[in-house]
């Protein structure tokens, strides 16, 4: 029950402190630069107008940005827009590096025209479903994702998709944004270890 109450409390802190100012927080993407990542896979990621944005891969498979620092129990604060051809999301707990997929990271999914639904915009893949799906294509969007050991918990514009447990990936891992299909674009990042 002690840690319930301490995953509420970061989860009704997280939107007042998710600020660039806040040295607890560790900024991925500022809108003004392409940050420090690595590269899974080729799209063509480029800074346009405020944000990281892809719009074409090479090839069949997807393409990721990937953080070289690992986290276990963390926060992350995420602006993004993507059109309603988009799939995209953001990979926590990846346990491989250069292996970005469902199976080995967490998928907190942004898929509006995923052919199962229940796990589109919202979810967490193989995880947490969620029904009704959202639908976040054409608007700036916001997640806000709590992880603390065992326990997940997914925000989209203010509203919990994801309050679940799973310990198949136990971390620390890295974290890595998606590129698949249609225009995706991040304005802001934010992490920061619980």
């Amino acid at each position: 029950m002690k840690r319930a109450g301490a995953i509420a409390a970061c989860v009704a802190l997280l939107s007042v402190a998710a600020s660039a100012q806040d040295p607890e927080w560790t900024t991925l993407v500022d809108g003004k630069s392409m940050g420090d990542f690595g590269r899974v896979g080729v799209a063509n990621w480029r800074m346009e107008h405020g944000a990281i944005v892809a719009d074409k891969r090479e090839g069949k498979d997807t393409a990721f940005l990937t953080t070289s620092q690992t986290w276990k129990n963390f926060q992350i604060y995420a602006e993004f827009w993507t059109d309603e051809k988009a799939n995209s999301g953001i990979f926590i707990r990846c346990s491989k590096p250069g292996a970005v997929n469902s199976r080995d990271c967490y998928e907190v999914n942004i898929y509006d025209e995923r052919p199962d639904p229940s796990y589109g915009t919202g979810a967490i893949v193989n995880v947490a479903k969620v029904i009704p799906m959202p639908k976040a294509a054409g608007k700036w969007n916001t997640y806000e994702i709590t992880v603390y050991d065992d326990h997940f918990v997914v925000i989209l514009n203010g509203q919990k998709t994801v309050d679940a447990t799973d310990k198949r990936l136990p971390g620390p891992g890295f974290v890595g944004l998606q590129y698949g299909s249609g225009i995706v674009k991040f304005r802001k990042v934010l992490i920061r270890s619980l």
